[in-house]
């Protein structure tokens, strides 16, 4: 997607979602703001484009692609240290956006978490940003000190739900308010083998797929099940491509709600993707076994 395209269809968004947050902003006693150098979509355009770049920092892209590369596309740049002031203040908007760039249900869909580790271990005690926020959890890699990131997506690698939680909250917890709105199958991996859980997503049109502990019975299982299960890389590929490439997990953050802007920012660059990771299926044929 060109830079042109990215804006266009940010701007599309902020036309119809513009008039609706400043009537929010004022409803709760947020006095009228002066219109600034740069308008909310260009704010939000620099920072999602950012994360589709080789920069590996943000100060860097700034001050040496944007200022030197893009004036003529933005006249009314301002200083770096202005434009971080403005991040803050796309949060909301960005969420928005976010939401209405979620995929389609189809029907089969992938659910997994990742770490997203503000610092390393050894430093836990001298760090401070995330000290109220992030707590230590435990993956299949080790110990992190940080958030999860959880994710949602279908057989095409769109993006359907998001959470983001404390390191050491438990994979299944935010499991049943991020699906409410899929059906059909759900395949996870075994972080997500729960009776209740089962039960109550069954209750919800969604059949929660996973593979058994070792401790467990074997179970009769349809062949396109297992072979569902077999699929259920493709949300791997997806974090890695978001870790890798977006760059959403990093240490240098220095306020929460700008590490909570950027993470938004990354999710909004991948789902600009191109190419995603996808998987060509026989739908009814999985769907009606």
């Amino acid at each position: 997607m060109s830079l042109l395209e990215l804006f266009c269809d940010v701007d599309d968004f902020m036309l119809s979602f513009a008039s609706e947050w400043k009537a929010n902003q004022l409803a709760t006693g947020k006095q009228r703001e002066r219109a600034g150098q740069l308008c909310p979509s260009e704010v939000m355009m620099i920072l999602i484009h950012f994360h589709q770049s080789h920069y590996r920092t943000f100060k860097a892209y700034y001050t040496e692609h944007v200022q030197v590369h893009l004036n003529k596309e933005f006249p009314h740049l301002v200083s770096y240290t202005r434009f971080v002031a403005l991040i803050p203040g796309m949060l909301i908007p960005l969420l928005a956006y976010l939401q209405s760039r979620f995929g389609p249900c189809t029907g089969i869909s992938f659910i997994d978490s990742t770490s997203l580790e503000v610092c390393d271990p050894k430093r836990i005690n001298q760090h401070r940003v995330f000290a109220t926020d992030a707590r230590r959890g435990k993956t299949s890699m080790g110990w992190f000190f940080g958030f999860k990131l959880h994710l949602a997506v279908n057989d095409r690698g769109d993006l359907l739900a998001c959470c983001l939680t404390a390191g050491n909250v438990d994979d299944r917890k935010p499991v049943p308010q991020m699906v409410k709105r899929l059906r059909g199958k759900l395949i996870g991996d075994r972080g997500y083998v729960s009776a209740p859980l089962t039960a109550l997503l069954f209750e919800q049109g969604l059949q929660l797929l996973t593979r058994l502990r070792k401790n467990m019975t074997n179970q009769l299982m349809y062949l396109s099940d297992k072979l569902l299960l077999r699929k259920r890389a493709i949300i791997e590929s997806i974090i890695d491509q978001l870790k890798n490439i977006s760059q959403i997990e990093h240490s240098r953050h220095r306020s929460p709600t700008n590490f909570v802007v950027h993470l938004i920012a990354g999710l909004l660059a991948y789902s600009h993707q191109e190419k995603k990771p996808g998987l060509h299926l026989d739908k009814r044929a999985l769907l009606a076994a």
